[in-house]
């Protein structure tokens, strides 16, 4: 398996400048965005990585390209990959849905497992296609430092499923490093044998 996963957040889109719910929506970096890809190519350029894979949604992949170019390496898309589908909640801005439906958000926002956007998707069902792509990336490279770009808060399910980082709000992004370098060998245990425990 690779020595470690640097996975890197695709850079802000202009729904999440607004505080929008994205969740598949497929959008253009934001020139802030931008900015902050090319920060990501820096750190991942003095790493080394071997290979760059990326979620299958724009940002992502906008994002991976600036990181793959400044590594000399070509993207590789990973189509299960896609963003966290949330229903009749995309495009909505958080604070209007807390507002519209306060017990239904707090509820989301408290413990995610127990709830799913109306009309999209459950975080079970995302975190099983991510786990599995996680696998399939595993499996490819037996060393060496791989990135992954990933739109939020899938940045933070492969923390979750990788080293146990607690999921903590799903919405939220300002605090959310850009680049997390991830031990994989000493850390990854696949879900099948924990539960949820956020």
């Amino acid at each position: 398996m690779p020595d470690h996963l640097m996975l890197i957040r695709s850079g802000v889109t202009d729904y999440d400048l607004q505080g929008r719910i994205r969740g598949s929506l497929d959008m253009p970096l934001a020139a802030a965005g931008i900015a902050e890809a090319e920060r990501a190519a820096d750190a991942a350029r003095l790493a080394g990585p071997k290979a760059v894979y990326s979620a299958n949604t724009r940002c992502a992949l906008d994002t991976a390209r600036i990181v793959a170019a400044a590594s000399g390496l070509a993207v590789r898309r990973l189509k299960p990959l896609r963003g966290f589908d949330q229903g009749l909640w995309q495009g909505m801005l958080v604070e209007e849905l807390c507002r519209r439906q306060p017990r239904l958000a707090r509820q989301w926002q408290d413990h995610p497992w127990s709830v799913a956007p109306p009309e999209g998707e459950s975080l079970e069902e995302v975190c099983g296609r991510v786990e599995d792509t996680l696998e399939t990336i595993r499996d490819r490279h037996p060393t060496g430092r791989i990135v992954l770009v990933v739109p939020p808060p899938l940045d933070r399910l492969v923390r979750w499923l990788v080293s146990g980082e607690p999921l903590d709000d799903l919405w939220q992004r300002g605090a959310a490093a850009l680049v997390h370098d991830l031990p994989l060998a000493a850390q990854w245990r696949p879900t099948r044998e924990r539960q949820p425990t956020a």
